[in-house]
């Protein structure tokens, strides 16, 4: 389908209409109207601006008043824009009343991770260096969106270029989960998901290169889904850059149905990308596939991983609750074949390698030295990383690719057994806002920025992954579980969280709820 065109099922009902707490799960969640209509899904609100029963004046409006409100505890967002959404909104009222044919998320709001761009829009990457820049193009993924009737509130926060799954950065500071405010949102996209965990939005945008989309709907109680990679193109001219064969676009929602929905708008090939895959999911068909009688392998630590003893219990308990879904779940032992130090180095070279080429290219343009003068502008954790890539020869790097592919190897051996994988998606619950990362898991040294982060594993595999809400640790703070499918098993991941929630439903765990 393309973006923009007519909705390619009916939103009166039918889209999980077997499963109707899934599609509208805010009818049982609280009873304060205000956030009640602030946590309406977005296949609610499609229909609702169809059938004229909602504006999208009335949405942008509803949604800036709930940001105005919350956004000074949480810190979701670095540059909002309603002068502008106001506009779209007012255009997309006029559209409804002419009868005009309506793209599937026509008249909903959402914002834009502040790594992509929109053009005419402040582009900071999280970066003071870049605090005064306007986005002259708009990003392939982001595009879609608007093509499809979409409407931006804003742009919301991330750590300097994404450089770990902390969301915070020297130009406005960290973004908060709001299961507890004083500990982090997880990066790189903790803005979009603390923003759609607290109902300031239906939806909004992110991107992951170890972890960033998984990591903070870990940390939010959100749902996040990595597509095999390059489901989603690349943004326009950069396929080839370094990096981006570990780096995808995609979306946090608060239901599997409408990331199903909005991955159906963002998904599909492009000829600037020759990476990207054939458009052929059916993402909302696979809602109601279920898992009757698939195999699941459940690894809780992929062989390697410390894994806190909380994040193990939580998990664990939510796997048992799949085979009430149908499905047969067995213990595995993964062999990544590599250590965890050797695969922790795998991922610090590639980490290393991105960031250093990063930096050079700010330097040609726009005449930006990281190491340098310019030094100042950022992280000293971002400048270690930056020289430590610096200090690699060629040989580091196309060797690296041996350990990548000892890891695939490893990943594909379990799919050779087994449906689907499912693991912790993080080896913590979410971290606090005055800490880089845990140094020390259950006895075991960790590197404070990529040593807690079991997503990485399918960024270097490039598996479609996602991130489900498995519960509450005694704490109460959010843990994910990280369900895994094979290459281009998209599907099977879509529909085994979708199951999961049926069983296991998460929505009325969220703080403005309680």
């Amino acid at each position: 389908m393309l973006a923009g065109s007519t909705v390619p099922f009916s939103l009166s009902g039918e889209v999980g209409a077997k499963k109707g707490d899934r599609s509208d799960p805010q009818e049982t969640a609280g009873d304060n109207e205000q956030i009640h209509n602030c946590f309406t899904s977005t296949i609610t609100l499609t229909r609702q601006v169809r059938d004229g029963e909602v504006s999208p004046v009335e949405l942008v409006d509803r949604y800036l008043e709930r940001i105005d409100e919350r956004d000074d505890d949480l810190n979701a967002f670095i540059t909002l824009t309603p002068d502008r959404a106001r506009e779209a909104a007012q255009e997309a009222e006029q559209a409804v009343e002419n009868g005009e044919d309506l793209g599937p998320l026509h008249g909903v709001p959402f914002a834009i991770k502040d790594n992509q761009e929109l053009s005419g829009v402040r582009y900071t990457g999280g970066s003071l260096a870049f605090e005064d820049r306007i986005a002259e193009n708009t990003t392939h993924s982001v595009q879609q969106l608007l093509d499809a009737g979409a409407i931006p509130l804003g742009k919301t926060n991330l750590p300097e270029f994404g450089y770990m799954g902390k969301t915070d950065n020297l130009l406005v500071g960290p973004t908060s989960t709001p299961f507890d405010l004083e500990r982090n949102a997880g990066g790189s996209s903790g803005g979009s998901a603390a923003a759609v965990a607290d109902g300031l939005l239906p939806f909004a945008t992110g991107t992951d290169g170890a972890g960033s989309i998984r990591i903070p709907a870990s940390f939010t109680g959100t749902y996040g889904l990595k597509l095999t990679f390059r489901r989603i193109a690349s943004p326009d001219g950069s396929p080839f850059r370094p990096g981006q064969t570990f780096f995808h676009h995609s979306v946090l929602t608060r239901t599997v149905a409408e990331a199903a929905l909005v991955l159906s708008v963002m998904a599909g090939p492009s000829n600037r990308d020759p990476h990207t895959k054939p458009d052929d999911v059916d993402y909302i068909g696979a809602l109601d596939q279920g898992v009757e009688g698939l195999s699941i392998a459940y690894s809780p630590d992929l062989g390697v991983f410390p894994v806190d003893e909380r994040v193990r219990n939580v998990v664990g308990e939510a796997v048992e609750t799949i085979t009430e879904a149908g499905a047969e779940v067995e213990e595995v032992d993964v062999d990544l074949g590599l250590s965890y130090e050797e695969l922790m180095e795998t991922v610090a070279i590639k980490w290393d390698v991105s960031y250093a080429t990063l930096a050079d290219s700010f330097a040609e343009d726009p005449g930006i030295d990281m190491t340098g003068e310019d030094s100042d502008l950022f992280p000293d954790e971002l400048l270690e990383i930056v020289e430590d890539g610096r200090e690699l020869s060629g040989v580091d790097v196309v060797g690296n690719q041996n350990n990548r592919t000892a890891v695939l190897n490893g990943i594909a051996s379990v799919f050779d057994e087994h449906d689907l994988l499912v693991t912790p998606t993080l080896a913590v619950p979410p971290i606090r806002n005055d800490e880089l990362g845990p140094t020390e898991i259950e006895g075991v040294e960790t590197d404070p920025i990529i040593g807690w982060l079991l997503t990485v594993v399918f960024n270097l595999t490039g598996n479609p992954a996602a991130s489900v809400p498995a519960g509450l640790t005694d704490e109460g703070l959010p843990v994910g579980m990280q369900v895994v499918g094979p290459h281009l098993g998209d599907e099977q991941v879509i529909a085994a969280s979708a199951a999961y929630e049926e069983v296991n439903p998460w929505f009325d765990e969220y703080p403005a709820f309680q």
